[in-house]
């Protein structure tokens, strides 16, 4: 009797024993067209507004650097106007700043919006404590302390 160690095969339905399978040679590296690229992105996008980024990738197979990387290239306009198949390459360094420029005027816009709403509101706060105070000064059931 001798023992071996256990080796894992695979028994189909019929009684034939085969080994796993495994690809032969090296498997071939995908590539995305530029439209595919936006349409990974903006489905992606609309994934994290629901908390389902994540699961997102995971389903589609793609990293987050791949989608870094394609908003980088959608932001510096690379991705608007390709053929399928087209080379996109890398940025050049005027659009690279201009992408960022562009990422640096939506954040402002975001915070002009969240600072007008913030005085909108103080607005509202000063003018109803001061009906507050008016009120408060011309009540004829308020008595005076001698």
């Amino acid at each position: 009797m001798s023992l071996s160690s256990p080796v894992a095969v695979v028994a189909a339905d019929d009684g034939v024993v085969s080994a796993p399978s495994i690809p032969d040679g090296p498997t071939r590296r995908r590539s995305f067209s530029p439209g595919q690229k936006l349409q990974y992105l903006s489905e992606y996008e609309v994934a994290c507004e629901t908390g389902e980024g994540a699961g997102y990738l995971r389903r589609h197979g793609l990293y987050s650097s791949l989608i870094s990387e394609w908003r980088k290239q959608r932001d510096a306009g690379l991705l608007e106007g390709k053929n399928p198949g087209e080379a996109v390459g890398r940025p050049s360094a005027a659009q690279a700043e201009n992408a960022r420029l562009k990422a640096q005027l939506r954040k402002a816009e975001v915070e002009l919006s969240m600072t007008r709403t913030a005085l909108e509101i103080m607005g509202k706060a000063h003018a109803l404590l001061g009906q507050i105070s008016e009120s408060a000064d011309t009540d004829p059931r308020r008595g005076k302390r001698s």
